[in-house]
């Protein structure tokens, strides 16, 4: 088993809703290890780059739009296998799909407003956590 870093973000619809301390508290309870993190207001520039893989899509507007709406709290996460293992701590994307226990199972409102996004691999989590952070803000 490998240690290994992974990008998470706590959407806007979950700050709104003040759940931070309370998604947090699911990452850690599950073993993963937050070792950066922060609260932003995403510009349009960032969330068109951050999800540039999605420019194509017709939904691209609306997700750039609701990722600028209101606060994000972006995250290091650490743990064995912690890609994987944070996508399993999130749930699927919608959440009537979602495990019982799950971020998205416990705090999304919909498939849209779902309350977090993990990376899908590892070299997309070195990718998107240099979007956001540099070397010396990750503190393991």
């Amino acid at each position: 088993m490998a240690v290994e870093h992974t990008f998470s973000i706590i959407k806007p619809d979950a700050t709104k809703r003040n759940l931070t301390g309370a998604i947090n508290a699911v990452i850690e309870k599950a073993g993963l290890r937050i070792v950066a993190q922060k609260r932003i207001h995403m510009t349009r520039k960032q969330a068109e780059t951050f999800y540039a893989v999605h420019k194509e899509r017709p939904f691209f507007g609306e997700l750039v739009d609701f990722m600028i709406s209101e606060p994000v709290v972006v995250q290091v996460l650490e743990g064995e296998n912690a890609v994987s293992h944070y996508r399993d701590v999130m749930g699927a994307t919608n959440p009537a799909n979602a495990a019982e226990g799950t971020i998205r199972k416990l705090f999304a409102l919909s498939i849209g407003e779902n309350s977090s996004h993990g990376s899908d691999s590892v070299e997309n989590a070195k990718i998107e956590i240099a979007q956001f952070f540099s070397g010396n803000e990750i503190v393991g």
